[in-house]
């Protein structure tokens, strides 16, 4: 099978580097998968998990927003937070639905309310997905 290039950068540091087979990822408008050869895009990612297929190993990653580049290259991922399977412990998980609980009674109009109430329920997914 073909592989490409894959980057997960975090603000914190480089999360992963690797040239992989598949990428399957959560965009905004629907999750989605990335091969080699793929189509170049650029979208946003909701939270959710990615998963790396990569020399016949499968790993899973965290993600709380961020953007998803498709180029020649291959596909970079600049993400708002993310953990590595192996790092998402209960503390990270109780911090994440925090966070997200906190937008959700700061939000102030009914907009703001549904978009909480949708994040809410996308790191309920991700952190059950992991547990």
């Amino acid at each position: 099978m073909a592989t490409f290039k894959f980057e997960l950068v975090s603000p914190e540091r480089l999360i992963l580097s690797v040239d992989a087979d598949q990428v399957d990822l959560p965009g905004s408008e629907g999750d989605f998968g990335v091969l080699a050869g793929h189509a170049p895009f650029l979208t946003t990612l909701k939270t959710g998990i990615i998963t790396v297929k990569a020399g016949g190993v499968s790993s899973r990653i965290y993600v709380r927003g961020g953007f998803a580049d498709v180029n020649a290259s291959g596909l970079s991922v600049l993400a708002e937070k993310a953990v590595t399977e192996s790092e998402f412990d209960p503390a990270v998980a109780t911090a994440e639905l925090a966070t997200a609980e906190a937008i959700l009674a700061e939000a102030k109009s009914e907009e703001a309310k549904d978009s909480a109430i949708a994040a809410l329920g996308e790191v309920k997914t991700a952190v059950a997905a992991l547990a």
